[in-house]
């Protein structure tokens, strides 16, 4: 398993550290997340149009970023060493950050505000809940010339530690955990040159294409889409272990 590796701002001009009262300088980049309606089709496919953006009040100290790799090994039998790994791929990005809200000027409700937007894409966008598939918002962390990978919101902690003689907080530290949402971006697939993205999946026991098809579009006589794909010839034998290709719905439509 792979060690968290840790990002630490560095620059020309010390950035402030949060807590410290004063906010970084206004000809520093501001770190921001980007929140992104998800796509309509199925797939994983480019964010959708932006629904708003939570700038950062001060740029964080540091990022934890992490990726774990996959393996396996067979048991040898009447062996002195075990067997040689056998990938069995990666698990998806996570990025842990923190993000200092302060409102001690105004004395306001604005700390308040920032944490229910925080809290908010963690909850299926409206949109997605009227068409029965809810998906919580697409969320993109960008920093001066830094994009991060579409994400989707693991968690959101908010600890107030400073309120008004009223109760109102004005002082935050929020935990953020984002999670990359897996699958090739749009433009990336190789092999078709597809404008939309594909999807894997890993066979197991029991699947067939028609169950592959209707989980994934909803459609199971779509299972023909899949077999082109992955240039399946007889589609009663499916190796369980194997990973498909499952086009993205959008490249399945354009195609018709």
């Amino acid at each position: 398993m792979a060690s968290p590796i840790t990002f630490t701002s560095a620059g020309s001009k010390p950035v402030a550290a949060y807590g410290s009262g004063e906010p970084a300088p206004n000809n520093l980049q501001r770190a921001s997340l980007k929140v992104h309606k998800p796509p309509q089709a199925g797939g994983t496919a480019k964010p959708g149009d932006l629904m708003y953006e939570i700038k950062f009040q001060f740029n964080p100290k540091e990022l934890s970023l992490t990726k774990n790799a996959k393996w396996a090994r067979e048991a040898q039998r009447n062996a002195k060493k075990s067997g040689p790994p056998e990938f069995k791929g990666s698990d998806p990005c996570k990025l842990a950050l923190e993000m200092f809200l302060d409102a001690t000027d105004t004395m306001g409700d604005e700390v308040v505000k920032k944490v229910e937007q925080l809290f908010s894409c963690c909850v299926a966008t409206e949109d997605s809940r009227q068409h029965l598939k809810g998906s919580p918002p697409w969320i993109v962390f960008t920093w001066g010339g830094m994009t991060g990978f579409p994400a989707y919101m693991a968690s959101v902690t908010a600890k107030y530690t400073l309120f008004t003689p009223a109760g109102t907080p004005v002082r935050a530290v929020c935990t953020v955990n984002l999670e990359e949402i897996s699958g090739e971006q749009g433009g990336q697939n190789p092999t078709s040159g597809a404008l939309a993205a594909r999807d894997t999946h890993l066979l197991v026991a029991g699947d067939t294409l028609p169950s592959l098809a209707f989980q994934s579009y909803g459609d199971a006589g779509l299972w023909r889409e899949i077999a082109d794909a992955n240039d399946i010839d007889d589609p009663m034998r499916l190796r369980p272990g194997a990973r498909l290709l499952v086009p993205a719905l959008e490249e399945i439509q354009h195609g018709q």
